[in-house]
């Protein structure tokens, strides 16, 4: 008996870890070939990646877009045939108990260097689409005092008009 509920212990266990295995690989193609789309310039399959009421969160503290903001901001770089270039150098996928949303971090080869990427993903009707993404630029520790004074005087006058 102690055999068989080993077994049958083992096998609810690998099956777990290959349906896992199996939505981290869906996760992964779902990032990469939106991160393409935008590289082809393709409009239409990097939205249909977004649920319709994601949230993308650039780099500029301005730039936090619903979707049809985004897509309003985005169409002209689309249209123009260059968008951006995103690559995956690095991606960790967490996913939360009841395995129907999933978030993850990356980091990222891009035109601006190496940027992180951050977000959720949902899943609906068998797919996993992108609910909220967060994009931002690395700063190496050591240059953390020269970017600031960089980006202060603009800064400065945005932490103000929040303040008000």
């Amino acid at each position: 008996m102690k055999k068989v509920f080993l077994i049958i212990l083992f096998a609810l266990f690998t099956t777990s870890v290959g349906a896992q295995n199996k939505d981290k690989a869906q996760i992964d193609s779902t990032l990469d070939n939106w991160h393409k789309a935008a590289t082809d310039a393709n409009f239409v399959n990097y939205f249909d990646a977004l649920t319709d009421d994601s949230i993308f969160i650039g780099t500029d503290a301005t730039e936090n877009w619903t979707k049809p903001a985004f897509q309003a901001f985005a169409k002209p770089y689309f249209d123009k045939g260059k968008a951006w270039s995103f690559t995956s150098l690095e991606r960790h996928i967490y996913f939360s108990t009841d395995k129907k949303m999933a978030w993850f971090d990356e980091l990222l080869n891009t035109q601006m260097k190496i940027c992180r990427g951050s977000g959720v993903l949902v899943l609906i009707d068998g797919k996993w689409k992108i609910k909220h993404y967060v994009l931002s630029m690395t700063i190496p520790n050591d240059n953390v005092d020269e970017v600031v004074k960089i980006k202060a005087p603009i800064e400065d006058a945005l932490i103000s008009s929040f303040k008000k």
